[in-house]
């Protein structure tokens, strides 16, 4: 197969995860291009940026339309997470040139990575928890924590700016901690379009330094825009908790692989994940119908009063 292909293969295998669990975009793509297309790091970062930033206004539109914006917490975000996404791009050449600068940064990509998976985590965990609480609050009853979501805005960005790791991960995490009682659809409309003028930013950094291939990224999108609608249409008929296990474990094995580990404990360390995602994923699969049983028997009893 053409090597060209199969970049727009990759593109479209990722912009089907992003579409089906709502991230995983950068996470995946950047290590795809460095491992599997031998990509420098860091033209893989800028190219994803670049790639992201003609995806992500797609899902972003489909939120604006269902009016699942907070717009508040966009104003609020921006004004830290703009410059420190720009900075974080120029803040790479700090590590060095060369060879030297493409090891280093594969280090930073790693545990950028290890650390989506850690907000994938705390976003399963933090998700079960709302669903076990009380009823997630009317709109107008959560109030924007300005301080919080500025610093959520500057640690976000330089995340983003260096790795392209993050936009979809690590920031709808820390605005789930911030605004415990923001409803689920918000909290993915929020953060999607925060994160279009946040790769735009990022993406202007590494397109200053030469770290852009105009090529590799429109390459990359004549699959992932197709990808991406394909995903969304199909979120709604596959289990998301299945595919988000996946991508944790896919994760997980390219942050490690990025810093070295190879073999016996790279290979442990996925099963291991994959056998936990299995046992919970069928787990809440033989708990959902119990509860909705429950709910139907309810439903089906009539109360005192109406039997009166």
């Amino acid at each position: 197969m053409d090597l060209s292909w199969t970049i727009v293969l990759a593109g479209a295998l990722v912009g089907l995860a992003v579409g089906l669990t709502g991230m995983g975009g950068g996470a995946l793509m950047t290590p795809i291009m460095v491992m599997f297309f031998g990509v420098n790091p860091t033209a893989a970062i800028g190219s994803d940026l670049a790639t992201s930033l003609f995806m992500k206004p797609f899902g972003a539109a489909v939120h604006h339309r269902a009016g699942t914006i907070r717009w508040d917490i966009v104003r609020w975000l921006l004004p830290t997470a703009l410059p420190a996404a720009f900075g974080g791009a120029l803040l790479l050449r700090a590590l060095g040139d060369g060879d030297t600068l493409q090891t280093r940064v594969k280090y930073v990509i790693g545990g950028a990575l290890l650390l989506a998976v850690t907000g994938m985590l705390a976003r399963m965990w933090l998700d079960r928890r709302r669903g076990m609480g009380s009823a997630d609050a009317e709109d107008a009853d959560v109030r924007v924590r300005p301080v919080a979501t500025l610093l959520i805005g500057l640690v976000g960005g330089v995340v983003v700016g260096m790795t392209s790791v993050g936009s979809g991960s690590l920031i709808i995490v820390m605005l789930m901690l911030a605004h415990p009682r923001l409803r689920a659809n918000h909290l993915v409309g929020t953060d999607l379009v925060q994160a279009v003028p946040l790769v735009g930013a990022a993406a202007l950094g590494h397109l200053l330094v030469g770290d852009v291939s105009l090529g590799l990224a429109g390459t990359l999108l004549i699959g992932a825009i197709p990808g991406v609608v394909a995903g969304a249409l199909l979120s709604t008929r596959v289990s998301g908790p299945a595919l988000r296990w996946a991508l944790i474990v896919l994760l997980t094995g390219s942050g490690l692989a990025m810093w070295g580990v190879s073999g016996t404990p790279l290979v442990a360390v996925c099963v291991a994940l994959a056998a936990v995602g299995t046992a919970v994923t069928l787990r809440t699969r033989r708990a959902r119908p119990a509860r909705g049983e429950g709910e139907r028997t309810e439903e089906r009893e009539p109360s005192p009063t109406m039997s009166a």
